[in-house]
This record gives structure tokens, sequence and C-alpha cells, in this order.
């Protein structure tokens, strides 16, 4: 009896510590990974963080002008060598109807941050279980865009040497691109790829279209970032490659979202615990 007594202790003594760190490890990364109810005061403050952060380091990237007119010419070689090189002949046309190029520069202006800001506060409102994974994406979305913006640094259509590209702002004088007229010092010129405009745009558009219930908006959400493709090579602000680098960086975006939370958002349940609906279940690991 002695003998089997001393083997159950020391049994119950060489098990339960790794599997109590175990548990408590899953545990707070199941925590972590499982969609909750947003605050208000943390999610303004964090993308207003955020936000400041990108554009500081966006336009702290060296606008290398040499080195972004060579890549321009190239995109623009590729684009002919495609036989799809037709952001020249889209921008002398749109620019001919006046009161079409003027509401596409105020589009480009306006729209890219009023439509991003409003579905994320779509989102927080009416699907806050989906909220943070939705906003993950948008955040991976634009932090990689970065790394395109130093490696690749690329001039817009309207400011390469030798072409005929109308920069719409200038000629009609008005405030559609914080890189021309008096604001261009503001922005870093060269920073064109990915188009974020599009990338953020796709976001948009794909949360409308996946998570509205009305179909006039789902309409909505399909035609917002086909209309912003228009308007980004119209004003010959980004060339159609451009757009496809924004793609490639929403994608990414998406995969790190569906890697954290185990699900893409639009698969998450819509409430968490402290708003309606039945509790959410933790995030598989």
């Amino acid at each position: 009896m002695g003998d089997t007594t001393v083997s159950s202790l020391e049994g119950r003594q060489a098990t339960p510590r790794p599997a109590a760190e175990d548990r408590t490890g899953n545990t707070l990364l199941r925590r972590m990974r499982t969609p909750r109810r947003p605050r208000l005061w943390f999610e303004v403050l964090l993308i207003a963080v955020s936000y400041w952060t990108y554009s500081l380091i966006r336009n702290a990237v060296p606008e290398q002008r040499h080195e972004a007119l060579r890549n321009a010419d190239w995109i623009w070689r590729t684009e002919h060598h495609l036989g799809a090189a037709v952001e020249e002949s889209v921008n002398h046309a749109v620019n001919q109807v006046g009161w079409l190029i003027i509401g596409m520069n105020y589009y480009y202006a306006t729209l890219h941050f009023v439509v991003t800001l409003s579905v994320l506060v779509w989102l927080y409102r009416c699907h806050p279980g989906r909220y943070a994974a939705a906003r993950l994406v948008l955040f991976a979305t634009t932090v990689v865009a970065l790394v395109g913006y130093y490696f690749f640094p690329l001039a817009p259509p309207r400011l390469m040497t030798g072409g005929t590209f109308v920069d719409t702002v200038m000629v009609h004088q008005t405030w559609g691109s914080m890189a021309s007229g008096d604001l261009k010092h503001m922005s870093n010129q060269y920073a064109a790829m990915p188009s974020m405009h599009i990338g953020w745009a796709l976001w948009c558009g794909l949360t409308v279209f996946a998570l509205a219930r009305a179909p006039w908006a789902r309409i909505l959400g399909i035609l917002y970032p086909v209309a912003t493709l228009v308007v980004i090579v119209a004003t010959a602000n980004h060339f159609w490659l451009d757009a496809v680098g924004g793609l490639l960086c929403l994608a990414f975006g998406f995969l790190v979202a569906r890697l954290w939370y185990g699900a893409l958002p639009y698969a998450l349940p819509q409430w968490v615990p402290g708003t309606r609906g039945t509790p959410v279940l933790p995030v598989k690991t």
C-alpha cells in the first residue's frame, strides 16, 4: 500500500503544472481572438493615432523623384505591351466635360475618407461582432501598402515627364488631390503604388455587399470601387496597375484577419455579449 501511495503522489505531482500553464496560455489566446464589444473611445483613439502614424510614415518615405519617374515609364510601357494603356484616353475624354471632371476631383478628395469612416461607424453600430475583424483587414491592408511606397516609389501619370496627361486639379483649380496645387508639399507625391483609394474602396464595397440587407445598398457596394477606379484613372492620379496593387494589399489584409480570427469577418457572429443576441463562441485555435 505504501508503494502504491507514493507512486500515486508522484504521478499527481508530475502532470498538473504543464497542463495548467497550457490551459492558461490557450485561454488567453482564445480571449484575444474572440470578437468582443468595441469601445467607442478606444476605437476613435485607435483610428486617429493609426491614420496619423500611417500619414507620418508615408510622407517620411524619401521622395525619390528620378526612380519614381523611371518606374512610371516602366509601368506605362508594360501597359502598352499588354495593350491596356487606357489612362491617357480616359483622362483626356473626361477632362472635356467640365462638371464631370470637377465632380471627380472632389470625389477623389472626399469620399475616400467619408465612405470608409461611414462603413466603420455602420459596422460598429450594426455588426459589433464583426467590427474588429473587419477593422483588422483595413489596418493590415494599409500597413502593407507602406512597404510598396518604400520599395517602389511611383510617380502618378499627371507627373510623368514628356507625357500629355492633364492634371485636372491644376487645370480646373479644385482641391481634389492632396498632391496637387498648394497642398502638394503636405503629401508624398510619389506614393502611388499601391492605390489605397482602391484598397479602401474595395474593402467598403465588399463589406456593404456581404452584410447589407437592402438590395440597393448591395448594388452601391459593387458600384463604389468601380466608380473609384474610373475616378483615379480619369484624374491621372493612378495607373490601373496601381489598383491591382491595392487589390493585392486587400487580399493580404483578409489573410491576416482569417489567420487571427479563424474565419473571414463576414462569417463571424453579428452580435457579441453586451449588445444583443446569443453569446459569441470562442474562436477555434
